[in-house]
């Protein structure tokens, strides 16, 4: 039986509670066509994060890795189309779960400027709002650890020629965090929602080796 990989971020800067580990624990030994999911939790850390998610490609060996990760005022289901190779945190005022901030430092030194996401994203945003769910596609994963992690495991995967296609979907956050003070009025979604929403996606992904030439009217302009 193949494999499908799904990480996601634990609790990180501002984040008491992340849609990404949780829909990661949620979706962990599912069956979506055909193939087992694997749901891990990767460490908010900067380039640990990149090193657990290739020794969990290593251990499984996937077919797919979906990573995921909470953007904070998106209301939708986001499909990244880039990963770029620079960290930058110190702009939004946020470390690592160490202390530690990037500052204009690539990912990889010397590594391509960015690299495409190889999940079909027409496919899977065009199945997600068919099925009732807010999707769509994302030119901008930011500068912190989820572009990070995004752009350091599609590096691997396309150093060693890799069989797998990967990318990353942004969750919004949960109800509970926006109902905080902090984060009160927040776009948010339910964790029961956004999980279905990924199945979705997931096995839209693997059912098409290509994505559609579709149009995707998008109202992220991002």
């Amino acid at each position: 039986m193949d494999t499908i990989l799904v990480s996601g971020f634990g609790p990180y800067g501002n984040t008491p509670v992340n849609p990404a580990n949780q829909s990661a624990k949620a979706l962990d030994g599912q069956i979506i066509s055909g193939a087992r999911v694997v749901g891990i939790e990767a460490p908010s850390y900067w380039f640990k994060c990149i090193n657990s998610v290739i020794t969990a490609i290593e251990e499984f060996n996937p077919v797919m890795v979906i990573m995921l990760g909470e953007f904070g005022g998106r209301a939708m289901l986001t499909i990244e189309r880039i990963a770029q190779n620079i960290n930058d945190s110190t702009r939004y005022g946020l470390a690592d779960n160490a202390g530690l901030t990037q500052q204009g430092e690539p990912v990889v030194p010397e590594g391509p400027v960015a690299y495409y996401t190889t999940l079909p994203l027409r496919a899977m945003v065009l199945a997600m709002r068919r099925a009732g769910f807010p999707a769509d596609i994302s030119d901008a994963a930011g500068t912190l650890m989820c572009n990070h992690l995004m752009y350091g495991v599609l590096h691997h995967i396309a150093v060693n020629t890799l069989p797998i296609r990967a990318g990353w979907i942004h969750l919004p956050s949960l109800p509970e965090v926006a109902a905080t003070d902090a984060f009160l009025g927040n776009p948010s979604m339910s964790l029961d929602t956004t999980v279905s929403g990924l199945k979705v996606a997931i096995q839209t992904a693997m059912e098409h080796d290509r994505d559609v030439d579709t149009a995707v009217r998008s109202c992220w302009q991002l």
